[in-house]
C-alpha cells in the first residue's frame, strides 16, 4: 500500500470514529509532511531509522510541542496501519515523545530543597 493510500484510509476511519474536522485536518497535514518527505512510497519499505531520521531533521525546526504531535500522529498511523494487518511490523512502536520538562519549576524545587 502507498502512503498516500494510507493516510487516506486512516483518515477515513479516524472520520468514523468521530474525531473532529480539526484533528482529521491536523492529520492531513502531519501525513502530507511525511509523504514530502519520504515520497509516496510503499509503506512497508519505512523502516525506525528512517522515521527518527526524519523525526530529527524536523526537530531542528519545530518546537517541542510540534515535534510531540508529529510523534504522535506516526505513533498512532504506524499503530493503526499494524492494527489492521496492514503492515506486519509498526516502524513507530520505538520512537519516543522528546522530554518536555518545566526549566522554572524545576529550579524553584531545586531552591527550595536548598533552603
Amino acid at each position: 500500500m502507498l502512503l498516500s493510500d494510507a493516510a487516506k484510509s486512516y483518515e477515513a476511519d479516524k472520520k468514523i470514529e468521530g474525531f473532529s474536522a480539526q484533528t482529521l485536518n491536523a492529520y492531513r497535514i502531519q501525513a502530507k509532511l511525511l509523504i514530502d518527505y519520504f515520497g509516496n512510497i510503499n509503506i512497508n519499505k519505512i523502516t525506525t531509522l528512517q522515521l527518527k531520521n526524519y523525526l530529527a531533521e524536523s526537530s531542528n525546526s519545530l518546537k517541542l510541542s510540534s515535534l510531540s504531535h508529529r510523534i504522535r500522529f506516526l505513533r498512532s498511523l504506524f499503530g493503526w496501519l499494524h492494527e489492521e494487518d496492514i503492515i506486519e511490523l509498526n516502524p513507530a512502536s520505538k520512537t519516543k515523545k522528546p522530554r518536555v520538562g518545566n526549566g522554572f519549576r524545576n529550579s524553584l524545587l531545586k531552591e527550595k530543597s536548598n533552603i
